[in-house]
C-alpha cells in the first residue's frame, strides 16, 4: 500500500523513526520492518558519511523519508541551499517521501516536481524553536502548503504553555483535507506528541539513537505509548 493511501486508511499516525547518526542507521537496518512505517534520513546530519549512506540505504526495509534541513530550522552543518538540494536529488531514487521546509519550496520546485512524478510523498514543514505562532500564522502555513501541492504539512513548534498545545490541536482539526503532522518541542513536547497523535496527527516521530530536539520519544517507547492512547 502506498503512503498516501496509508494516511487515509490506517486510522493512526505513520510512525517515523529518525536517523541522524551512523549508529542510528545501523540500528534501523538491524530492526528491519520493526523500525517504523518510515525511516527519516537526516542528510544534513549525515553529510560527512555519504559513502556509508550510499552503501547502507539499500538495506533499509521500511520506506525512506529524506530531508536535508535548513540551518534556520534546525539543520546541521550550516549547509547551503544548493548543497541541500543536491543531496536530496542524489538520494531521491531511494525515497518514498521527502520533507522540504515551506521556506525552501520555491527554490526546490524542480526537485518537488520530480518527486511528484515518482509518486513520492511530499511533506512541507515548518519549525519554530522559540515559540508557537498564533492561529492566523498557522492558517497561512496551511494555505501555503495547500497552494504549493503538499501531501502533508508538518508543523513543529516549541510549547511553553497549554494554550500552545491547544493551537496545534486546532490546526490539525481545521486544515480540511490536507493531512497535518503537528508536534511540540520543549517541556511539553512528550505529552503533546501523544495528544496530537490521538487528535489525528498524520505522522509521529521518534528517534533511534539520540533525540534531535527536547521532547522527542525513543521510537520504541513512542509506539508503545500510542498503542495505549489510541482507540
Amino acid at each position: 500500500m502506498k503512503l498516501k493511501q496509508k494516511l487515509r486508511v490506517l486510522g493512526r499516525p505513520l510512525m517515523v523513526a529518525t536517523v541522524d547518526t551512523p549508529k542510528g542507521l545501523r540500528s534501523a537496518i538491524k530492526l528491519g520492518g520493526k523500525a517504523g512505517d518510515l525511516i527519516e534520513i537526516r542528510l544534513d546530519c549525515l553529510v560527512s558519511n555519504i559513502e556509508m549512506l550510499e552503501k547502507l540505504l539499500p538495506q533499509l526495509r521500511p520506506p525512506i523519508l529524506l530531508t536535508a534541513r535548513h540551518p534556520r530550522e534546525g539543520g546541521a552543518e550550516n549547509l547551503s541551499l544548493p548543497l541541500r538540494r543536491s543531496l536530496l536529488e542524489k538520494f531521491l531514487p531511494w525515497a518514498a517521501a521527502i520533507d522540504v521546509e515551506l521556506r525552501s519550496t520555491s527554490a526546490m520546485s524542480a526537485l518537488l516536481k520530480e518527486a511528484g512524478k515518482k509518486d513520492v510523498l511530499k511533506i512541507f514543514s515548518f519549525h519554530d524553536f522559540q515559540r508557537t505562532p498564533g492561529l492566523p500564522k498557522i492558517a497561512s502555513l496551511v494555505e501555503a502548503a495547500k497552494n504549493g501541492g503538499a501531501d502533508v504539512l508538518k508543523i513543529a513548534t516549541t510549547l511553553s504553555k497549554a494554550r500552545d498545545l491547544s493551537t496545534l490541536v486546532t490546526c490539525q482539526g481545521s486544515a480540511g483535507r490536507l493531512p497535518v503532522a503537528a508536534m511540540g518541542m520543549g517541556p511539553l513536547g512528550r505529552v503533546s506528541r501523544l495528544t496530537l497523535a490521538a487528535c489525528g496527527s498524520a505522522l509521529s516521530y521518534g528517534y533511534l539513537d539520540r533525540a534531535q530536539v527536547p521532547g522527542q520519544w525513543p521510537v520504541e517507547k513512542l509506539a508503545q505509548r500510542l498503542k495505549e492512547v489510541l482507540p
